[in-house]
């Protein structure tokens, strides 16, 4: 790990956050804005209206983020994303009723009353769409930005090989000169990190 690393740098970016850290909620509104820009447009949310949704997303969430706290059971549901999601969601069915009230557009009531309605957004993220999945090893690489400073090279290197470019873990520890058992361990360090910095834990 760098000499830049202390105690509070390992805290999850969420945990800094909380504690007021202003260049880690700057950091977490970087690292999630282009995910709820993503659910918006998934949404059909007009492009018009999608800075002010993510505006409102965070306006939510600064004000609720000292109740969120991540826990081991977690993990599987998405742990901060998910509960992201949800307060997007929220914004985003807000946007559209917002725009249900506008006077109507030139062009006849049929075409309004056509688009009069709240789509029924799901309650949860769908992990099985590829879309969805694309936007979430986006997020993923996004925080692998954040912490890569806290590691040595040689370990960002053996978890970057392993579990990015899927290379056997003997293979890479020959390629660096190291154990398997070291390839192990630096992998698992990083991906703890991974998932802290994401809140999927503490």
């Amino acid at each position: 790990m760098s000499s830049t690393s202390t105690n509070a740098t390992r805290l999850s970016l969420i945990a800094r956050a909380q504690a007021n850290d202003s260049r880690a909620w700057q950091d977490l509104v970087g690292l999630y804005s282009p995910l709820v820009a993503f659910w918006c447009r998934r949404q059909n949310l007009p492009e018009a209206d999608i800075n002010d949704t993510i505006q409102d997303v965070f306006f939510v969430v600064a004000r609720s983020l000292g109740d969120f706290e991540a826990r081991p059971d977690m993990q599987d549901k998405g742990g901060f994303r998910a509960w992201m999601w949800t307060i997007t969601r929220n914004k985003i069915i807000d946007a559209i009723r917002r725009n249900q009230r506008l006077p109507e557009a030139k062009g006849g009531s049929t075409a309004a009353r056509a688009t009069r309605y709240v789509p029924d957004l799901p309650e949860k993220i769908d992990e099985s769409d590829a879309e969805e999945r694309t936007e979430y090893t986006n997020l993923l690489h996004r925080a692998l930005e954040h912490v890569r400073e806290e590691f040595q090279p040689k370990s960002f290197q053996a978890f970057w090989r392993t579990t990015i470019d899927g290379i056997l873990v003997a293979q890479v520890a020959e390629e660096l000169g190291i154990t398997k058992a070291t390839v192990r361990q630096h992998r698992s360090r990083i991906l703890r990190r991974l998932r802290q910095q994401l809140g999927e834990m503490e």
